[in-house]
């Protein structure tokens, strides 16, 4: 971690939910279009895994309908498929995750005014590899069952892992690092975070009332929000200069 430790001084939003919002929105409109590419390769990786299953959500959902319950009077290859799909889906939203991680970095590189490339999406798969991974997946699995429990659980749940992945890529920390500063931070600011996370999460989807597809736009703007509320609390990280 000695290459990671030395930064600026603080240079960046205020240590209040608007201001970080503000940043956010500054930042997100200069990588925008690289944010909008990461989302493209991801819903066609998902289109590949929908191909290779063979599973229709439209199918199965008129089969649960007509079946009343009764699994028995599903198609036999129905479950299974469901459960093949479900698995892959799983397993491609934490193998995407380096990629999104790519956003926050070119964000960085946005901020520090430098030449952004496609090659930078991919950063996360070079650096920091495995522990973004586990990351994921554990705060995946923490966050799914604070939403399950009624959804509100999971919106004071989701402001303890905003820093996670800013501390993965720009301190090259271990995901047990990066869960114990993080949830240290947002503990002791908790109010600026709580508000920070809402607001990004509703921003996020706003994209469900452009007739869903705005997601596509708007999905990955709390990355940016987490890049943004990183910079507020942390510092705004000196650029990294990690080889091909």
């Amino acid at each position: 971690m000695d290459n990671f430790q030395e930064f600026e001084q603080p240079i960046g939003p205020q240590k209040s939910s608007g201001d970080i919002i503000s940043h956010a929105f500054e930042m997100y409109k200069g990588v925008f279009l690289y944010a909008l590419l990461a989302m493209v390769i991801y819903i066609l990786a998902s289109i590949v895994i929908r191909a290779v299953t063979g599973f229709d959500s439209m199918s199965f959902s008129e089969e649960m309908r007509s079946s009343r319950g009764n699994f028995s009077a599903m198609n036999f290859w129905a479950i299974p498929r469901l459960g093949i799909y479900s698995g892959l889906s799983g397993l491609l939203g934490i193998l995407v995750t380096p990629l999104f991680v790519g956003i926050i970095y070119m964000a960085n590189k946005y901020n520090f005014k430098q030449q952004l490339q496609i090659s930078d999406l991919f950063i996360g798969y070079r650096q920091n590899f495995v522990n973004i991974l586990i990351y994921t997946l554990i705060s995946n699995i923490i966050v799914g069952i604070s939403f399950a429990m009624c959804v509100i659980p999971g919106f004071f749940v989701l402001p303890f892992f905003l820093l996670g992945y800013p501390i993965l890529l720009f301190e090259n920390a271990s995901f047990s690092e990066a869960l114990s500063k993080s949830f240290t931070i947002a503990k002791e600011n908790y109010g600026v975070f709580l508000g920070a996370a809402f607001l990004g999460f509703l921003i996020s989807f706003a994209g469900v009332f452009l007739c869903i597809i705005g997601l596509i736009a708007t999905m990955p703007f709390i990355l940016i929000v987490m890049y943004s509320i990183y910079c507020a609390f942390c510092g705004r990280p000196r650029p990294l200069h990690i080889p091909d």
